[in-house]
């Protein structure tokens, strides 16, 4: 079990103009469609799951936004991970909500 923590940062490229985060969303929509446990955050998105179903998801989110326009994207991921570890999301931040 790994939580990665990804944040894309996508720069230039012709969104729609009614959609600030037209890059962004294509990568959530990756995240989405994996079928791993996900929590959309203000700076980033954190993803649930086993380590190397994860990590291709973070890669395939990163590819997303230049996929669908994006000049160039920076994405900044964090990996959490332990040998014999099941923790999961809700038991990091379940008694916070």
């Amino acid at each position: 079990m790994a939580l990665i923590e990804i944040q894309v940062l996508p720069r230039g490229g012709a969104a729609p103009p009614d959609q600030p985060y037209y890059f962004v969303e294509r990568a959530i929509d990756v995240i989405k469609s994996s079928g791993l446990k996900y929590e959309v955050e203000p700076l980033g998105t954190t993803i649930e799951g086993e380590f190397d179903v994860a990590m291709a998801t973070a890669v395939a989110a990163h590819k997303a936004t230049l996929e669908a326009g994006a000049d160039s994207v920076i994405t900044i991921i964090k990996i959490a991970q332990q040998r014999q570890d099941t923790t999961t999301m809700a038991d990091l931040v379940g008694k916070h909500r």
